[in-house]
């Protein structure tokens, strides 16, 4: 499988920000300084990919009747409860 990235672009306009020091100053980024997000996406592209997959294969097994019913699971519903009655309305 093949995944590919568009370059995150940097802003070249004066951007108002606040340094570690708290200082106020204006940010203004010459040139490409793109981050590499390679690193993060990485995890994120396999949990989705195992998501799709798991989802289609659920799909595809609930359509073709693959699951197996279990007989006794399939007990009828039943209203006796315990003290139960019936609203009036």
């Amino acid at each position: 499988m093949r995944v590919a990235f568009k370059p995150t672009p940097a802003i070249s306009r004066k951007q108002h920000t606040v340094t570690r020091e708290k200082k106020e100053i204006e940010l203004l980024v010459h040139g490409r300084h793109d981050p590499c997000v390679a690193p993060r996406a990485v995890p994120v592209v396999e949990a989705m990919v195992a998501l799709v997959l798991v989802d289609q294969l659920m799909a595809q097994y609930a359509q073709c009747n693959l699951f197996p019913i279990n007989a006794e699971l399939q007990e009828p519903l039943s209203l006796a409860f315990p003290n139960f009655e019936p609203a009036m309305i």
